[in-house]
């Protein structure tokens, strides 16, 4: 395979990887930006957020954890053994790291419970239609799109903003220390484990990805890619958008109160 691309630099560094992909990594900046450094992460951080607008995100935002190995397990089925080199990586790699993802969902019930949020609140799902956009998205692209583009949108894009807002959250103390010292370690683990451990994962993901296309996809493809990305990055920043939709309303009707009383 002329065209096939096969990784000589550091697994995270931009320059490892064809100019095609540096370019989406350059196009998605501003998209993934938005959802880093969005007002909630830095609330969240700061132990300035309200009970009820962490407990509608830790609710809404539990589809997605808990589901995602579900997408890796869907995105599987589309590789055959030795058909290409990019398959037989992805394959490699989402057998691996399914389990490690179930693991996840038990850590984000932990953090759920230190917010007194119970599993029955979590399948209840009460919480306004926008936070499904995201789950939502997540399925229709690994149901109906390439395995380039599926683990672009989920192993590669969500996982790296998530990997970057988690290390937000964590830079601080206030926020950890808002749990009592007995269940603090349980309650953070979800963030810290996200924040140290998958720095690799969405480059592990690019990687696979790039094996996948070669070095010269063609121009569709490339846009097809970076849109992919992008409208993953644009679906987590709505959903914190709404959330600080509650926050903001809770925070008037607080001021309303002052003022009456």
């Amino acid at each position: 395979m002329i065209d096939a691309f096969i990784r000589i630099g550091p697994l995270i560094d931009p320059a490892s990887y064809p100019l095609w992909a540096q370019q989406m990594i350059e196009d998605c900046r501003e998209s993934k930006r938005r959802v880093v450094e969005h007002a909630f992460y830095q609330r969240l951080r700061d132990g300035q957020l309200r009970p009820a607008t962490i407990r509608q995100y830790l609710i809404g935002g539990w589809p997605v954890v808990e589901q995602f190995s579900l997408y890796m397990a869907h995105n599987l089925t589309k590789t055959r053994f030795a058909r290409h080199p990019g398959e037989d990586m992805a394959r490699r790699w989402l057998m691996r790291n399914i389990r490690v993802e179930l693991n996840h969902a038990d850590y984000w019930v932990h953090w759920c419970q230190a917010h007194g949020v119970t599993v029955g609140d979590l399948q209840a799902q009460e919480v306004p239609a926008e936070l499904n956009g995201l789950n939502d998205w997540c399925w229709r692209v690994c149901a109906t799109e390439s395995l380039a583009l599926a683990m672009a949108a989920t192993n590669y894009a969500i996982e790296g903003a998530t990997g970057e807002w988690s290390a937000v959250v964590c830079a601080g103390d206030a926020y950890a220390e808002g749990f009592p010292e007995a269940n603090r370690k349980r309650a953070m683990k979800w963030l810290k484990m996200h924040a140290q451990y998958d720095d690799a994962h969405p480059w592990e993901a690019l990687e696979i990805i790039c094996t996948l296309v070669g070095e010269s996809p063609t121009p569709l493809l490339r846009a097809e890619l970076r849109k992919t990305v992008c409208k993953s990055y644009d679906c987590m920043y709505l959903f914190l958008e709404r959330c600080m939709q509650l926050e903001q309303r809770q925070a008037g009707r607080t001021r309303l109160g002052l003022a009456a009383g």
